[in-house]
């Protein structure tokens, strides 16, 4: 899951938004033609795909159409399949079409399960403005994709300074060939086609299993449409608000949430030269930062180093390059690392979701307490993740009103969540748990990194997962998942 983790790093009063009523339903969709797939990274011989034409704005349903990207995993078993199981990897940003396939790859912790392929057809899509579905963009420069999400202000002039940078993308947004979807690419409509897709399979119900942000997705799917939804997964889970302004602040907790498990191997492979003890590594990080920030070693400052750690610390097959990173830091030589690239439409897509879900605070000045806040509070990225983005000048708001997740509804959903993640720290999972109230359960594991069915090794939790698919066997209560040693 690099390519959904590495993504996921980079980068007003809620009122209930209902779902379109009958008299604005748009018509019957065309029945899908299958066919071949794109070229992808894995292998992808169990997949077909096919496009879908959904509305632009659901409010005029049989309006301007735009494409979606729709992939297809079929049960070879029809005795045993009891329907669909849409997926999403997160984001937002990052296509879907091909996750089926990926969640099979042999190199995962623990694969999909064959009784989970065996009861479902497995559904992937590309999200509206991303990838194969039509897609946005923003015109974004190389150097302002390099910026990335998390860029670090020293001080409250760096603040102005990104301040620019923001209104730039912003206004490089509005003024692009595609400005005009901008106000329609929302999680509410992203869930809509999703229902779309629903409809065009022939199925009265959807089953779902969403990471990251696809946890905020599949919770407006469920809510929107509650009647609609068969079994629903959400692992790493956003708060109730998705990707608002707290939310993004919340990856300064979730670092200092994870980042002890770094320090412990660190310490533990002495070869690294990061200290003895976790105290020494946690340490040897704030004097490399520093030291960073007053000489960088080639494009690394002290701003790029700790956005590193966070995103090298979404799964603990990343701590060897991490460590391996520092070593090279200390010794003022630039390391060697794995750049996967992230294309302009994942940024722009990003922007697109990110900046219309969620009213943000327009004040440079209140970027700027937050900074300060979040420096002393979370003093890893904190002041990273509080630093104003293109969001505070947006221009192409949300043509209605975020959906507020709320408790309406029956009892199926099912929320699996590491402790310690980075991403979405448990805090804000615990959020979302209360807002469905006894609509869920969560199971919490004691791991740390981002994503836990199917991409980290505790069989109690993905088993967890796998019953409620398979049986619809969910714990009576939350739960808990005691550490397991590889």
């Amino acid at each position: 899951m690099k390519k959904l983790l590495l993504a996921a790093a980079i980068a007003a009063v809620a009122a209930t938004a209902l779902a379109p009523s009958a008299s604005a339903a748009p018509s019957p969709p065309d029945p899908l033609k299958w066919g071949s797939c794109p070229a992808a990274a894995y292998p992808t011989p169990d997949l077909q795909c096919t496009t879908l034409k959904v509305p632009l704005d659901y409010r005029d349903p049989d309006g301007r159409k735009i494409d979606i990207l729709v992939s297809r995993m079929p049960s070879k078993h029809p005795e045993k399949r009891r329907g669909v199981l849409l997926t999403n990897p997160g984001g937002p940003g990052v296509a879907g079409w091909d996750f089926p396939q990926y969640l099979t790859l042999p190199g995962l912790p623990a694969p999909l399960p064959q009784s989970v392929r065996d009861a479902y057809d497995v559904i992937g899509f590309d999200p509206r403005g991303v990838g194969h579905s039509t897609p946005v963009t923003c015109d974004l420069t190389p150097e302002q994709q390099a910026i990335g999400n998390l860029p670090y202000p020293k001080d409250a002039a760096d603040v102005v300074k990104q301040a620019k940078v923001a209104k730039a993308e912003a206004e490089q947004c509005a003024n692009a060939k595609t400005g005009w979807m901008l106000p329609h690419v929302t999680t509410a409509n992203t869930a809509r086609d999703m229902d779309r897709i629903r409809e065009a399979l022939g199925e009265s119900k959807l089953s779902y299993s969403g990471a990251s942000y696809g946890t905020y997705l599949g919770a407006v799917y469920t809510t929107l449409f509650p009647r609609r939804s068969d079994r629903i997964v959400l692992d790493s889970n956003l708060g109730p608000d998705g990707y608002d302004v707290e939310a993004m602040r919340g990856f300064g907790r979730g670092l200092e949430d994870r980042f002890p498990d770094f320090a412990k191997f660190a310490a533990a492979h002495q070869e690294y030269g990061l200290g003895t003890t976790p105290a020494q590594v946690t340490a040897k990080f704030f004097e490399l930062a520093a030291r960073l920030d007053r000489t960088p070693v080639g494009a690394f400052d002290g701003g790029t180093f700790r956005g590193l750690n966070f995103g090298y610390s979404y799964g603990d097959s990343s701590f060897e390059a991490l460590a391996a990173a520092w070593q090279s830091l200390d010794k003022g030589e630039v390391p060697k690392l794995y750049d996967e690239h992230v294309a302009e439409n994942g940024f722009a897509a990003r922007f697109a979701v990110v900046c219309g879900d969620s009213v943000w605070p327009k004040s440079v000045a209140t970027y700027q307490r937050n900074v300060a806040v979040d420096r002393i509070r979370h003093p890893m990225v904190g002041a990273g993740a509080a630093n104003i983005s293109a969001c505070a000048y947006w221009q192409a708001p949300a043509a209605e009103p975020k959906v507020r997740i709320t408790g309406n509804g029956p009892s199926n959903v099912l929320m699996v969540q590491n402790q310690r993640d980075p991403g979405t720290p448990l805090v804000n999972a615990r959020k979302l748990r209360a807002a469905f109230g006894d609509r869920a359960r969560m199971v919490t594991v004691d791991q740390g990194g981002h994503g836990s069915f199917v991409v980290a090794p505790n069989q109690c939790g993905n088993n967890a997962v796998t019953a409620f698919l398979v049986s619809g066997e969910r714990p009576a209560h939350d739960a808990f998942c005691a550490a397991e040693t590889p």
